[in-house]
């Protein structure tokens, strides 16, 4: 088969996926989105495979889709929505948690009827996303009667600043706590600060929740490949792909797997916070503007320029006449970014 795949020393990767379970107490898997590249089931499998007994996704829809997959309980890590018929029901499933970021919802679920509602309380931390502002946290204490109360949750930012994190943890945490003495829930705490934390705070009284770090933090574990379609010799002049464009030396036209619909070519906003990395950004764009863009496609250990932007299942690129073409079906290293990325194949070797 060919195609964009993920290949995955399965060996190596398990044993950081153990070492990190193994040194977090507390530690709650997070599976959202494209699964990180893995699936969904894939990661509710790992998780239940750790041995641990509580997972994370994003969305009412996840929390379905990785029911069959995993037998402990969900958190759905989107703030409850009252008109969201799935997420009412959903709310109503002992094992399902839902995250409340705002007051009139706690009043919504206390009178939702049946077994208390297992909820999460989110703080609003200083990135302005979602949660309760800390001047409204003592009005939780009037349902606590009526829901129960699994903790708190701290979705903290990520940042440059290393101690910023480790002190809006405390305060917002000791603001919490003097409200209802519940877990406390981190996102985005370093894991050394995390473990001195759950430390302070005793046994089963905090959590850390884990993506990336988890799921892609061994990256010696994690090769993408891309198959070699086409090859076409190609003179300058000659015009190439849906939009023409003249060939500006003589060369190869390679055709590789991967396109659009696999995440190539499609990147998140960077943050470009230095000078270095905006003058960057600046002529990546002048050069993207002009029909230039280098590619995540690897030959002969250089990155190769697009022809055109990628197509929806398949690249082209330009390989200049200096250089020895690669053969069809050879695999060719390509850079991904696994959040976005959906492989025709993932393969544990």
């Amino acid at each position: 088969m060919t195609g964009l795949t993920l290949t995955i020393d399965s060996t190596r990767w398990h044993d950081h996926l153990r070492a990190l379970a193994d040194r977090v107490p507390g530690l709650v898997p997070v599976a959202k989105g494209n699964g990180y590249g893995f699936g969904l089931p894939r990661l509710a499998e790992e998780t239940k495979r750790l041995g641990l007994k509580t997972l994370a996704v994003g969305t009412p829809a996840e929390a379905a889709a990785i029911r069959e997959h995993f037998d402990g309980d969900v958190v759905i890590l989107l703030p409850w929505e009252a008109n969201d018929p799935h997420a009412v029901e959903q709310a109503r499933d002992p094992r399902v948690i839902v995250t409340v970021s705002r007051l009139t919802d706690l009043e919504i679920l206390a009178n939702l009827g049946g077994d208390r509602p297992r909820v999460l309380i989110e703080v609003l931390t200083s990135m302005r996303r979602h949660g309760l502002e800390e001047e409204d946290l003592p009005a939780v204490a009037t349902w606590r009667e009526h829901l129960d109360i699994e903790g708190w949750t701290i979705h903290l930012p990520m940042r440059g600043d290393k101690d910023h994190n480790r002190v809006e943890a405390d305060q917002l945490g000791r603001a919490a706590l003097d409200v209802v003495d519940a877990p406390l829930w981190f996102s985005h705490l370093p894991t050394n600060d995390y473990l001195a934390m759950a430390s302070r705070l005793g046994e089963n009284r905090a959590r850390l929740r884990m993506g990336t770090t988890l799921w892609l933090g061994e990256p010696s574990a994690l090769k993408t490949t891309a198959t070699v379609l086409d090859v076409h010799p190609i003179k300058r002049g000659e015009r190439v792909g849906y939009w023409q464009r003249p060939a500006q030396t003589d060369g190869y036209v390679v055709v590789v797997s991967g396109g659009t619909a696999n995440g190539i070519g499609l990147e998140a906003p960077t943050s470009a916070k230095t000078l270095k990395s905006r003058a960057v950004s600046f002529a990546t764009g002048a050069l993207e503007a002009a029909g230039r863009a280098l590619s995540p496609y690897t030959i002969l250990g250089e990155k190769r320029w697009f022809a055109e932007p990628p197509h929806m299942q398949s690249s082209l690129l330009i390989l200049p006449s200096k250089v020895d073409p690669p053969n069809v079906g050879d695999e060719l290293p390509v850079d991904v970014r696994n959040t976005i990325a959906t492989f025709d194949q993932v393969l544990f070797v």
